[in-house]
């Protein structure tokens, strides 16, 4: 997480929250952030301290702890997980509770179609890894 970022993702400024009809909380993790992002963190959650919690490390542990102790914290019946720059569109949050909802899914995932914007290169490795790795998965009623 990053200073800048944190102030994209606030209850006021997300207007999708007032669309969905669960209620909402947001867990910020800041993985021993060198920046003033803690602070941030801080103003935000002073905004809204009902539904704004948030972790902090002393250090950076990597994404996979970060996501962990994050799902050990939460409250929530559903879970989900974005960086907090949005490069993952929070406003596929509705439509993706709509598919666990109307489906009766227990997970569902999203996935970029275009990776316009980005170093040739990624795009190109991300294609390929795609490729494969969709080869090797099918929907399955469990």
């Amino acid at each position: 997480m990053n200073k800048k970022a944190c102030r994209y993702f606030t209850p006021p400024s997300v207007r999708f929250f007032s669309n969905i009809d669960y209620e909402i909380e947001l867990l910020y993790v800041d993985d021993g952030s060198s920046d003033d992002t803690l602070n941030s963190i801080r103003k935000v959650q002073k905004l809204d301290p009902d539904h704004v919690h948030y972790l902090t490390f002393s250090r950076n542990f990597g994404k996979e702890a970060a996501m962990y102790a994050g799902l050990q914290n939460v409250t929530g019946d559903y879970v989900g997980i974005m960086d907090v720059d949005l490069q993952d569109p929070p406003e596929l949050i509705p439509k993706m509770l709509a598919e666990i909802e109307n489906n009766n899914y227990d997970v569902v995932g999203s996935r970029r179609v275009t990776r316009a914007g980005e170093p040739k290169i990624r795009s190109f490795f991300c294609q390929n890894v795609l490729q494969t790795n969709q080869q090797n998965i099918r929907n399955r009623d469990c």
